[in-house]
């Protein structure tokens, strides 16, 4: 195949007038219903807590767990008094550098204050790898929002080192087997790349050694594409199962893929009005839902900004559209 061919067959655009649903049923294997939590990282094969790992769902135990896991660095790092949680996790990503960890883009840790001019404030903190976490505790200032999210991410960050977070061989058997269990699978589909379970091992097997955090910011891709209808658009491309993980286990999620992505949104608006805020209002449901939990929301938040950048374009588009006077 010309690779030029290839390329056009793999791009995130779903063309004019697709719908905006598309599910891995259709895109991973017909005949077995695959949710996105297989490719997410929450649910079937990963296990809780791939995503964001610590979820109790009581905002009274996160929040202890969360302090006791920063006492606990501050313990171990010779730290006295009241930690400094911002210095903290910077600190603790600058160390990971200095130790060798493949950072691309070096070791800054990103904070965004959502707009707002009366509390409660909100905080998100993206991690040098792009995983990212915002503030879960009712903050009534603008530095408050800062260390609450600061605070999760350290604790995750931390967790993340645990030999526990790691992909190993028998991490794989033993998510495999649960996939197989939730789905009533066989281990036929397992050793099968062109099943949904068998691109699942391959995934993790590819990822062998990498943390959670990390398979997780691979996985965002994935989780986006399918969102935005494209896994299903290759599907009928006659793209196979490998010929797109292969190409998107090695690309970044960058302005480009965000770019095409919010085009696709805004062929759907022009085809029926409303679609965007819809979807844009499910997403910030999501977001809060996830960021209450203390829950990893990159994928929450690149849908929203994703939707962002389509109003933007849809705006530009009317525009310049408008007749001169």
């Amino acid at each position: 195949m010309p690779d030029s061919f290839r390329h056009q067959r793999l791009q995130p655009g779903i063309g004019f007038g697709s719908g905006p649903t598309g599910t891995l049923r259709s895109s991973l294997r017909p005949g077995v219903t695959v949710p996105i939590a297989l490719y997410g990282g929450i649910g079937a094969g990963l296990g809780p807590g791939a995503t964001g790992h610590c979820n109790p769902g009581n905002p009274a135990v996160l929040k202890e767990a969360v302090e006791a896991v920063v006492r606990s660095f501050a313990k171990h790092t010779q730290g006295y008094g009241r930690v400094n949680v911002v210095e903290a996790l910077q600190e603790f990503w600058q160390m990971k550098l200095t130790r060798g960890a493949d950072l691309r883009n070096g070791a800054l840790v990103v904070y965004e204050m959502v707009p707002s001019s009366s509390p409660p404030y909100v905080c998100y903190v993206s991690l040098p790898g792009g995983s990212c976490f915002g503030s879960f505790q009712f903050c009534p200032t603008k530095a408050e929002a800062r260390r609450s999210a600061a605070k999760i991410a350290l604790m995750n960050s931390v967790f993340n080192e645990h030999p526990s977070r790691r992909i190993t061989d028998d991490f794989i058997e033993k998510s495999v087997s649960e996939a197989l269990a939730s789905f009533n699978g066989n281990r036929e589909e397992a050793d099968n790349p062109n099943t949904g379970i068998g691109a699942f091992r391959f995934m993790l097997e590819s990822n062998k050694g990498k943390s959670m955090l990390e398979f997780q910011e691979l996985m965002t891709v994935f989780q986006l594409l399918h969102w935005n209808g494209s896994l299903k658009a290759m599907r009928e491309r006659q793209c196979s199962r490998q010929e797109v993980l292969a190409h998107y286990s090695h690309r970044a999620l960058d302005d480009d893929m965000r770019t095409q992505m919010a085009a696709d949104w805004v062929n759907r608006e022009q085809s029926v009005a409303s679609t965007i805020a819809l979807e844009v209002a499910s997403t910030e449901r999501e977001l809060e839902d996830a960021r209450l939990a203390g829950r990893e929301l990159r994928f929450y938040k690149e849908k929203k900004d994703i939707l962002m950048l389509a109003v933007g374009q849809l705006n530009a588009a009317n525009t310049a559209t408008l007749p001169s006077h």
